[in-house]
């Protein structure tokens, strides 16, 4: 690491943005709701209000899948993200002699983001950004689609973060890298929506210019 630091010295460079697409815009947030609650009532922590035991275990299953499939999605734009920055590494000659991997960016995210990306996670309401972003990332490394609900059993949904957990800790290990920092690396995030009404004011002011 020591001559990785020789070598970046205190040059900082701009990664591609990382823009996050609506992903949750087919699920109820009641279902979600609906699932906290009666994961609560199956465990005791508040009174079941007679409702039966299968029909609260089916809830609970539901809503686990929903945040499953919003992890799966939102870690196809980290991977798209983690794409690009690779593929702009790939064309810096200072990075030549250096194991910049897609763990180095993947690590760059969950570790340490700029400062400015972690104030507008928390003002998005996202604040354990670690553990979403790493168990996003876990899914992809495995998955390129949703599995289907009924392909999965009982016990993987009700714990499906332990596992995804864990894929992220596979996918991390499975190449040394080189860790990143904002020191030398920076990057925004946007909302999809909030980048294109970016491009469109830009565009807009060459226009008039």
């Amino acid at each position: 690491m020591s001559s990785a630091i020789t070598i970046l010295g205190e040059t900082v460079w701009d990664l591609p943005p990382l823009i996050l697409h609506p992903f949750n815009e087919h699920i109820k947030p009641s279902i979600l709701l609906e699932s906290s609650k009666a994961a609560l009532m199956l465990s005791g922590l508040i009174p079941n209000e007679g409702a039966d035991p299968e029909d609260l275990k089916r809830r609970m299953l539901s809503g686990r899948y929903a945040e499953m499939r919003m992890l799966f999605f939102l870690g196809k734009d980290v991977f798209r993200w983690i794409d690009q920055c690779v593929e702009w590494a790939q064309r810096v000659p200072e990075f030549g002699a250096m194991e910049i991997r897609r763990q180095s960016f993947a690590s760059l995210l969950t570790k340490g983001p700029p400062e400015a990306v972690k104030e507008k996670l928390v003002r998005w309401g996202v604040v354990d950004y670690v553990s979403i972003f790493s168990r996003a990332i876990g899914m992809n490394a495995v998955f390129i689609q949703p599995p289907a609900f009924e392909e999965l059993n009982e016990e993987f949904l009700q714990n499906y973060h332990r596992y995804q957990d864990f894929l992220y800790r596979c996918y991390m290990e499975a190449e040394t890298y080189e860790s990143l920092t904002p020191a030398n690396f920076r990057f925004t995030l946007y909302a999809s929506g909030e980048y294109s009404r970016m491009l469109e004011s830009e565009w807009s002011g060459d226009a008039a210019g």
